[in-house]
């Protein structure tokens, strides 16, 4: 359909003018981020083969604290406590501590356990808080008053540790200048759903692709919070775990490495853990997550830019901890669509040089950028890694979806220090359906009462409405493929967070009633030291399948 074309003076074509310069803009600096995953990319092929090696074994092995980190792990306590007594590492250089914040029956839980390992000789304490003070890392940091172990291992509730996974990282720390090592995530429900399928991807590209290139190529690398170990005078020299973010592990990492210490990634040491199942746990997470980064953003940068390193170290911090902006960029990108669209239609009818503008160079460096990161981490990691193609729409439908939450949570971050570190719920693999049901009522009561999914909601309907204008000038084959990329997304987080609400006849009448613990105090079966309980092994299909090419 043809339309004539309307003529802009004075003010509006200031406005004109002004929204064409912000939108651009907005493009321009998401292809910025959409590049530096190409260059992420490159740096992992140039430099993969610098494959990390030990500069010299222990002839004494050191002593090892395994601190365990939770708040309210009804679910997975006994697990992780489990776990950390199978590991291979001699017993008298070997200290365990639970460190456990819990104000529910996760305190009888956890603390039974620990006291049948200490009946059977294990060193493993139990550090229990009547308060929160500093959350995560206030409970780190008071677990280090009670021990002199030269090293620390952190693992969450959540997570399984292999048992050599000890042996196999302490003998990086040979070399007086390495402070920490970190293992690879690997996720024990990758296969449960479409949402889990999309978070593994989502971390493979993380830990196959980002920390293997900032690593191996000399840039700086972060802590991810557990699944890994600290050589104890490196925490301390770099001032120890704060308070002031909620992403403590990042804070850490670069003052760390600003002191001078060196990072080891290594990906063949593999920790598995489970994914968060429902989308409000996911999103729970990622806010924690891109508040943190907001936070350390505005803590650190400035000294980081101004410290006498490289500047390809300073040019990767800057990518790495403002790439939480991200979020804020695409909902600024989905409110200005509409007008955009309509400028493109009225001004530009028939103008390819403004479709090369803002469709072909968008698609090259920001939706291709995506889907050759992602899927060069699965191509490192899987052998039939095709298969993994199908989940890249609704993996990039996710991320526009979580955007308005993300933006929320940047925001909150550079305007405000510290906040409540908001634990990512663990409903473990073995409680009922039912179980879960009401634990989850009782966990996202604030995610309940949230208006946030509506606002997402709205916005899958605005992207419904600026598709209709593109069907109604002819312009849909061009657009289609992107609107309904992003309705999806919002329609998508909206109704599953939405359905959390929805109460099936079997719940009680308000929903607030803690479950009946299910999870009853299970006695430690008696074993010789040298027959532990079987540990639960890494998924076949999630192991490397061949070596790195």
């Amino acid at each position: 359909m043809s339309e004539p074309v309307p003529a802009y003076t004075g003010w509006a074509y200031t406005a004109y003018v002004s929204f064409l310069c912000i939108y651009v803009a907005t493009l321009i600096t998401l292809s910025f981020y959409g590049t530096h995953r190409y260059i992420l990319v490159y740096l992992y092929y140039k430099y993969k083969k610098n494959r990390p090696k030990c500069a010299a074994r222990f002839d004494e092995l050191p002593t090892i604290c395994v601190q365990l980190p939770m708040y309210n792990e009804r679910f997975v306590a006994k697990r992780i406590i489990e776990h950390a007594c199978m590991l291979d590492y001699p017993r008298d250089r070997l200290h365990i501590q639970v460190l456990d914040d819990s104000t529910d029956e996760t305190v009888q839980i956890a603390s039974a356990i620990v006291e049948q390992y200490r009946a059977r000789g294990y060193h493993i304490d139990y550090v229990h808080r009547k308060d929160r003070v500093g959350f995560k890392a206030g409970a780190l940091e008071n677990g280090l008053k009670f021990t002199d172990a030269e090293f620390i291992a952190i693992f969450d509730a959540d997570f399984i540790p292999q048992p050599d996974v000890l042996q196999r990282a302490i003998h990086y720390f040979a070399d007086p200048k390495v402070g920490m090592v970190q293992a690879r995530w690997d996720h024990l429900n990758r296969d449960s759903s479409l949402l889990t399928q999309s978070q593994a991807i989502l971390l493979d590209g993380h830990f196959m692709i980002e920390h293997t290139a900032r690593n191996r190529s000399g840039r700086f690398m972060s802590f991810n919070g557990t699944a890994g170990m600290w050589r104890r005078s490196c925490i301390d020299d770099a001032g120890g775990w704060q308070h002031d973010t909620v992403t403590e592990d990042l804070d850490l990492s670069y003052r760390a490495q600003l002191r001078g210490w060196r990072f080891v990634y290594v990906p063949d040491i593999i920790s598995p853990a489970e994914l968060p199942p429902e989308i409000n746990a996911f999103k729970q997470q990622q806010y924690r997550w891109t508040k943190g980064g907001a936070q350390t953003c505005r803590k650190l940068l400035p000294t980081i830019l101004a410290a006498p390193v490289n500047r390809k170290i300073k040019l990767e911090a800057f990518f790495h901890l403002t790439s939480c902006t991200v979020y804020l960029y695409i909902v600024a990108l989905t409110l200005m669509l509409f007008p955009a669209l309509y400028l493109r239609i009225m001004i530009f009818p028939h103008s390819v040089a403004s479709r090369i503008l803002f469709d072909v160079s968008l698609f090259l460096l920001a939706t291709c950028s995506a889907s050759a990161f992602y899927l060069c981490s699965q191509r490192e990691i899987f052998s039939r890694w095709h298969d993994k193609i199908k989940y890249l729409p609704f993996l990039m439908a996710l991320g526009i979806g979580i955007s308005p939450s993300n933006a929320l949570a940047a925001i909150e971050g550079f305007f405000r220090r510290g906040g409540e570190f908001v634990r990512t719920p663990k409903f473990g693999m073995g409680a009922s359906a039912d179980t879960q049901w009401r634990y989850r009522l009782k966990e996202f009561k604030h995610w309940r009462k949230s208006c946030l999914p509506f606002l997402e909601m709205g916005l899958g309907f605005y992207m419904i409405a600026c598709l209709c204008m593109c069907v109604y000038y002819g312009r849909a084959p061009m657009s289609m493929p992107f609107l309904v990329l992003f309705a999806c997304g919002y329609f998508y987080v909206s109704f599953t967070s939405l359905a959390l609400r929805v109460r099936p006849s079997a719940q009680t009448a308000d929903g607030e009633d803690l479950l009946e613990t299910s999870t009853a105090i299970e006695p430690v079966v008696p074993a010789n030291e040298s027959s532990p309980a079987t540990p639960v092994p890494v998924p076949a299909s999630t192991r490397p399948a061949a070596p790195q090419r």
